[in-house]
C-alpha cells in the first residue's frame, strides 16, 4: 500500500504500480455485473408471482336468506328530538298519540345580573314574563288542523323525580313523573303554522317555525328567586333540575291530523335591568334555559293493531316510530359446509323494497316516510345496542341508506359478520362441550339479525374524514314493505371465498 506522507508525493513507479492494481481488478467487476445483469434477465419473468403453494384461488356461491316480522313496539325513547300531536294511521286507521317529556339544560356557572340592578314590575315580581318555544323540525299531517296541548310540571320529589338513570321507552308512562297537584301550568290551542304573525314574519329568513307556549310569570319568578337564594343550585344540570325546575311534561290532549317533531325546546325568562357601564338606559334581559342532548328528552307513544299488519306472504314490514322491523335468519351453517378451511372474502345481501300502493297518492301530507337508513344488528344485542349507545362496528352491526335509484337497502359486505358468528359457534361449542344441535339450540337467536330503521349523525374532520357518532332508533312516521324471504322464494346472499393452493 503506497502511503502518502505531508510535504512528500509518491514515486512515478509506485504511482505506475497503484494504477495496475487498478486495471487487473476492473475485469472481475465486469464479469460480476454481467452476471448480475444475466441473472436478473432470466429471473424477471417469475417476479410478483406466489410458489406454487401460496397461489390463491377464489370461488362464490348464492345462499338463501329467510326473513319474517319482528314486532318491535317498545322502543328506547331517549332522543334529541321529541314528537307531539295525534294522527291516524293510514295503514291501520288507529290514532297515534305522542307526548313529551322535556328538561332544561343550564350551563356551567350561569350567572343573572345583580338582584340590586333588576328593576321589579309594579307587582314586586322580578320577572317580567315567561314563555316556552317548542321549535319544530317537520310536520306530519295537516299544519293547519287545531291541536290542544297542556303543560305540566315535572315532579321533583326524590320517588318521582325523572333521573337520568332512567331508562325511557315510547311506552313508558310519562304521568308518573307529573306534579299533579296544581293542575297544568299551561294550556295551548294551536296550529303547527303561527296565523298570529304576518306572512312577512313567517317568510322571513330569521324566523323558525315554533309553537309559544306562555307560562305563569310566578313560574320565571321562583326560578330567578332561587338564584339569588343560592346561585350553587345553577353550577350545573344536575343540580339544577333538582334544585328549580325538572322540567315539563308536554301532553297532547285535544284535536288530530297533526304530529309536531319537535327539535329543540327552549323556555325564556324575560326581565328589566339596569348596567352601571350604561346608568341612564334600561336593559331588557332575556336568560334562555334549552332542552339539549345532556339532558332528558322523552316521547311517549300510544298505539294499536299493528299485529294486523304482519304476517304477509309476499314482503316483512319497517315501521316507525315503535312498530315492526324485519328479522332475518341467515344461512351460516350452508355458507361453512365444505369451505371450513376458506376465508369469506366477501358476503353482500341486498333488501329490495316493494312501492306502496298509494305513493302517488294526490296528498302527500299524510303519507308516510320511507325509512332513510337502516341498521343490521345480532338480533341478541338489538336491546343493548340502543341502551348502550353504541354505533355499526361493521362487524356485528352496520348501516346502510335507502338507495332510490334501486329501491333497495345495500349491505354490500356481511363477510366479518358470517366469520365471526361462525368463529362463536364453533368457540362456544369447544368451550361447553356441546355438539352443533346442542349449542345452536341453547343459542335460539345465534344466526338471526334485525333490520331496524334508524337515525344517523357523523361528523367529519379537516380532512373530509367522515366518522359515525351517533345511531338512534328511527321515532318519526315511517313505514315500507321489502320482499320476503321464503322457502319457495329466498332472498339471495352472495359469498365470495378465498383459499390458498397449500391448503
Amino acid at each position: 500500500m503506497l502511503k502518502n506522507h505531508s510535504n512528500t508525493q509518491p514515486t512515478a513507479n509506485a504511482y505506475q504500480h497503484h494504477m495496475k492494481h487498478i486495471f487487473r481488478s476492473w475485469p472481475a467487476a465486469i464479469l460480476l455485473a454481467a452476471l448480475f445483469l444475466t441473472s436478473c434477465e432470466e429471473d424477471t419473468g417469475t417476479l410478483g408471482l406466489f410458489p406454487q403453494q401460496d397461489a390463491v384461488s377464489s370461488s362464490s356461491a348464492d345462499f338463501n336468506v329467510l326473513s319474517n316480522d319482528l314486532l318491535n313496539d317498545v322502543v328506547l325513547a331517549g332522543s334529541s328530538t321529541c314528537y307531539l300531536g295525534k294522527v291516524i294511521d293510514p295503514e291501520t286507521d288507529e290514532a297515534i298519540t305522542a307526548s313529551f317529556a322535556a328538561q332544561f339544560h343550564t350551563f356551567e356557572n350561569f350567572t343573572f345580573p345583580s338582584r340590586a340592578n333588576i328593576i321589579p314590575a309594579a307587582d314586586g315580581l322580578l320577572c317580567d314574563s315567561v314563555e316556552i318555544r317548542l321549535f319544530i323540525k317537520d310536520t306530519f299531517g295537516d299544519k293547519n288542523n287545531p291541536m290542544k296541548v297542556e303543560v305540566w310540571p315535572l315532579s321533583a320529589d326524590e320517588d318521582k323525580l325523572l333521573k337520568e338513570t332512567e331508562s325511557l321507552y315510547t311506552n313508558t308512562d310519562l304521568w308518573q313523573f307529573a306534579d299533579t297537584q296544581k293542575g297544568p301550568v299551561a294550556t295551548k290551542a294551536f296550529t303547527a303554522t303561527d296565523y298570529i304573525i304576518s306572512d312577512a314574519q313567517r317568510s322571513s329568513t330569521s324566523y323558525s317555525t315554533n309553537v309559544r307556549i306562555v307560562l305563569p310569570r310566578e313560574v320565571g319568578e321562583d326560578i330567578m328567586q332561587a338564584y339569588f337564594t343560592n346561585p350553587k343550585f345553577f353550577r350545573d344540570s344536575y343540580s339544577f333540575i333538582r334544585n328549580v325546575c325538572p322540567g315539563f311534561l308536554f301532553r297532547t290532549t285535544g284535536g288530530s291530523g297533526t304530529m309536531l317533531n319537535v327539535e329543540v325546546s327552549t323556555m325564556n325568562i324575560n326581565f328589566r335591568y339596569t348596567d352601571p357601564a350604561y346608568p341612564d338606559s334600561i336593559m331588557q334581559g332575556l336568560c334562555r334555559f334549552a332542552a339539549t342532548p345532556e339532558v332528558i328528552q322523552s316521547t311517549q307513544f300510544e298505539s294499536s293493531n299493528l299485529a294486523g299488519l304482519i304476517d304477509n306472504e309476499e314482503y316483512t314490514m319497517l315501521k316507525t316510530p315503535a312498530g315492526i322491523c324485519t328479522e332475518l335468519v341467515l344461512p351460516i351453517n350452508d355458507i361453512f359446509r365444505g369451505h371450513e378451511n376458506d376465508s369469506i372474502s366477501r358476503a353482500s345481501l341486498t333488501m329490495l323494497r316493494i312501492n306502496n300502493q298509494d305513493e302517488n297518492a294526490q296528498n302527500d301530507s299524510y303519507a308516510l316516510g320511507i325509512p332513510a337508513n337502516l341498521l343490521l344488528v345480532r338480533k341478541q344485542h338489538l336491546k343493548t345496542f340502543f341502551e348502550n349507545h353504541q354505533v355499526a362496528d361493521m362487524q356485528q352491526s352496520f348501516t346502510s341508506p335507502f338507495l332510490p335509484i334501486y329501491n333497495s337497502y345495500d349491505f354490500s359486505n356481511l363477510s366479518r359478520l358470517v366469520s365471526y358468528i361462525q368463529h362463536e359457534k364453533v368457540a362456544g361449542m369447544k368451550a361447553q362441550g356441546m355438539t352443533e344441535a346442542q349449542w345452536e339450540a341453547a343459542h335460539p337467536d345465534w344466526n338471526r339479525v334485525v333490520l331496524v330503521p334508524v337515525t344517523i349523525s357523523s361528523t367529519t374532520d379537516a380532512n373530509g374524514i367522515s366518522t359515525l357518532v351517533s345511531v338512534r332508533q328511527d321515532l318519526s312516521l315511517c313505514s315500507t314493505k321489502l320482499v320476503r324471504g321464503t322457502e319457495a322464494s329466498p332472498i339471495k346472499m352472495q359469498v365470495f371465498y378465498s383459499r390458498f393452493a397449500g391448503n
